[in-house]
C-alpha cells in the first residue's frame, strides 16, 4: 500500500498544480510605448538674402566716349596718336543695393610683353553702369599688338585685344 499512497501524493500535487495554473490570473500584457508623434512640421528658417555682388557685363574700345561714357563706336584697331578709352559695363545681382568693389584696368604692348599703364577705381556699384579708362600716348603709341585686361576687385573678368598701326 506502500506504493499506493505514494501515487496518491503525487496524483494530489499533480492535480494541485494544474489546479494552480489554472486558477492563475492572467497577466496583463505590458502597456505599449506611446508612439513617438512626428515632429510638427516647422517652416524652415529663411535663408539669409544673399549679398549683393557686382559683376562685369561687357568691355567696349573705341578713341571716343559720349557724356554716358559708353565708346560712341567700337573698334579694335587704332592710330598711333589715339587716346584709347575701355568703357566697362558693369551691373549689380540686386538692381537696388549699393556693392562697394574696385574695378581696374592693365593695358600691356604684347609685342614687347610691357605694361604700358595700369589703373584702378575704388567704386560703389549700382544697378547698370558704365566706368571708362583711357590711355594716351601724345608722341604716338608704338605699332603693334596690345591688350587690357579689366579687373574686379583684383580678379582679370575681361580681355580685350587690339592693334595701334
Amino acid at each position: 500500500m506502500n506504493t499506493n499512497r505514494l501515487q496518491l501524493a503525487m496524483l494530489a500535487v499533480l492535480i494541485g498544480s494544474a489546479a494552480m495554473v489554472g486558477c492563475k490570473k492572467k497577466e496583463e500584457p505590458a502597456p505599449m510605448p506611446p508612439v513617438a508623434s512626428e515632429p510638427a512640421a516647422t517652416t524652415p528658417a529663411p535663408m539669409p538674402a544673399a549679398a549683393a555682388t557686382a559683376s562685369v557685363t561687357g568691355v567696349d574700345l573705341g578713341n571716343a566716349v559720349g557724356a554716358d561714357m559708353r565708346v560712341a563706336a567700337p573698334m579694335g584697331t587704332f592710330a598711333p596718336k589715339d587716346t584709347i578709352y575701355a568703357a566697362v559695363m558693369t551691373a549689380t545681382s540686386d538692381p537696388a543695393a549699393s556693392v562697394a568693389g574696385k574695378l581696374g584696368a592693365k593695358w600691356t604692348h604684347l609685342d614687347s610683353n610691357q605694361t604700358v599703364h595700369e589703373d584702378s577705381k575704388d567704386l560703389t556699384f549700382a544697378g547698370d553702369g558704365v566706368t571708362d579708362f583711357q590711355i594716351s600716348k601724345p608722341d604716338g603709341w608704338p605699332t603693334g599688338k596690345y591688350k587690357v585686361e579689366i579687373m574686379l576687385d583684383g580678379n582679370v573678368v575681361q580681355t580685350r585685344e587690339f592693334e595701334v598701326r
